[in-house]
């Protein structure tokens, strides 16, 4: 195992990670069981936002799991789980107003949203095969393996940069259109900014995480050209 001075800030960045899958769970599960007074579910909120903005032929389906919900970019579709789909609570309507945030900018083009479906193809190949090169390289002091390795891990940590304005923009949508909508009340604000502001820490953490793992990797580098 190698030490290097991006080590312990890697520890660190791993453990706010699981701090913020932990404060995604619990603000979900607190605000579950708060009772939104428009009294609308998440499905019915999703539909009300989408056909306000003309996405009337996007459709809103449920499916199974906690935490599940995405939008579909493919079969331009809405999905959230069974939890947020017929919940009527500030975190159903918050996580289905978020998502369908995505399918507006989807309708829009919104840039950084286009940029990360162009990138997946070629992050879903890097992904898969940029961690046997980076270890190939490390452990057997191969420079040209581990800068291959770099180049390719390098796609997997744009795509997760790229990917926080895309999260943050349709945060920032869902809490504008749901005030809009009176899918909330004012004072509703905060838990709505609870529930999605602890999502969005799990991208910045893992963001963070893949950073600092590329710069211990470019130090690494660095440190067999200097041995040879």
């Amino acid at each position: 195992m190698w030490f290097t001075p991006f080590t312990i800030l890697i520890l660190a960045a791993f453990g706010l990670s699981l701090w913020a899958q932990f404060k995604v769970k619990g603000n979900f599960n607190r605000y579950s069981e708060v009772p939104v007074r428009s009294g609308i579910t998440g499905a019915e909120a999703a539909r009300r936002i989408l056909d306000d903005n003309g996405l009337y032929h996007v459709p809103i389906e449920p499916v199974p799991g906690t935490l599940s919900d995405h939008f579909d970019p493919i079969a331009n579709t809405v999905r959230l789980s069974e939890d947020v789909y017929y919940g009527s609570s500030i975190a159903s309507v918050s996580v289905a107003s978020h998502e369908v945030g995505h399918a507006i900018q989807h309708k829009e083009g919104y840039s950084m949203l286009v940029l990360r479906h162009r990138m997946f193809p070629v992050v879903n190949f890097s992904s898969g095969i940029a961690p046997f090169l980076l270890m190939g390289g490390i452990f057997f002091k191969m420079s040209n393996l581990l800068l291959l390795g770099i180049i390719l891990f390098s796609a997997a940590v744009l795509f997760q940069v790229v990917t926080l304005p895309v999260e943050f923009n349709a945060s920032a949508r869902a809490k504008r259109l749901m005030l809009a909508e009176g899918i909330v009340t004012e004072d509703e604000k905060g838990g709505v900014s609870n529930v999605l502001g602890a999502a969005a820490l799990t991208y910045v953490a893992a963001a963070l995480m893949s950073v600092l793992q590329l710069l211990e990797y470019v130090w690494l580098f660095v440190g067999n050209r200097d041995e040879d």
